[in-house]
């Protein structure tokens, strides 16, 4: 189907005619504008929202808790923000994650990971680690349920949870209960269909797609590597039920819906779904696409599903 009208209105404000491409405009530029879309925009309310920092690696870890007003003790949503692992923050993933919380009945935990250029691969990923040993360790205190943890992250966030997934079962930790891969990036490669197809025009394109992988992994030798690209891992057996979502006018449609039948055939819970009609991110606007609420809904369904399992 063609882009609905909704994201045809909301891409005609968030790409101006005249704009220069992404991949040309500087990140700190890039930064700025992610942060200062929309500041009017609708946050729904949950019972607490707390900022804490967590030891990581390489210094303290700022993330933020989302409580929403639950009796018993809930489950946790451990969730990696996107932006081509060098844009985004607390703030900008903030109603998403508010969003999850409530709809998902679960305390979602946010995490402002190092970002790209400054911190180039692994050091989101380390951070994104760091912060799920902590929920573990930490879990009387926070007062959450240390035996139903999930992942998930939006694009470059949903590379950091499949990567985590990854990780937490090569390292026979204690299993997550879930991940939720919401447009995620799989694979350096960027041969598929979808790139070609949605190369330009659609938010995210083909050129700003390659300079996020060249910025993450600043000429490290790492293409081969599961841990930055998950569609490199020869084994996905053995990984907690999985959530992962697409969109038509993306980039990166293929990759995640290849990795979902991978995981799929090696024999996890997997559930694949598509919304035609919009392009990368259309879960970021949820206030203003109808699509991106559904997708939310049905994230969180999922959530709740692995949580009660």
């Amino acid at each position: 189907m063609p882009l609905d009208e909704d994201s045809r209105h909301l891409l005609a404000i968030l790409t101006p005619e005249g704009a220069p491409p992404m991949h040309q405009v500087d990140i700190h530029v890039l930064r700025d504008a992610m942060e200062s879309r929309f500041p009017d925009r609708e946050r729904e309310p949950v019972s607490s929202v707390e900022d804490l920092t967590v030891v990581g690696p390489r210094g303290d870890v700022p993330v933020r808790l989302y409580r929403p007003d639950l009796n018993n003790t809930p489950p946790v949503l451990v969730y990696f923000h996107g932006g081509g692992w060098v844009l985004g923050s607390l703030e900008t993933h903030d109603a998403i994650c508010r969003a999850l919380a409530n709809a998902a009945s679960c305390v979602v935990i946010a995490v402002d990971y190092r970002l790209a250029p400054e911190h180039p691969f692994p050091a989101g990923l380390q951070d994104c680690q760091a912060v799920v040993r902590w929920v573990r360790e930490s879990s009387a205190e926070l007062g959450v349920d240390g035996e139903r943890v999930a992942v998930g992250g939006d694009s470059a966030g949903g590379n950091l949870a499949a990567a985590v997934a990854n990780c937490n079962r090569d390292e026979d930790a204690k299993p997550l209960c879930h991940q939720l891969l919401i447009y995620p990036v799989i694979d350096v490669a960027q041969a598929t269909d979808s790139y070609r197809e949605n190369a330009n025009g659609y938010l995210l394109t083909a050129l700003g797609m390659k300079m996020f992988w060249e910025l993450y992994l600043g000429g490290a030798q790492t293409t081969e590597s599961s841990l930055a690209s998950p569609a490199q891992a020869s084994d996905l057996s053995g990984l907690p039920a999985s959530t992962v979502i697409t969109a038509q006018y993306d980039p990166l449609r293929d990759e995640g819906e290849i990795y979902a039948e991978r995981l799929k055939a090696a024999g996890n819970q997997v559930a694949l779904r598509r919304w035609d009609g919009v392009f990368h991110g259309f879960v970021g606007f949820a206030d203003r696409l109808t699509k991106g609420s559904e997708a939310i809904l049905f994230s969180a369904k999922r959530l709740r599903e692995s949580f009660d399992a």
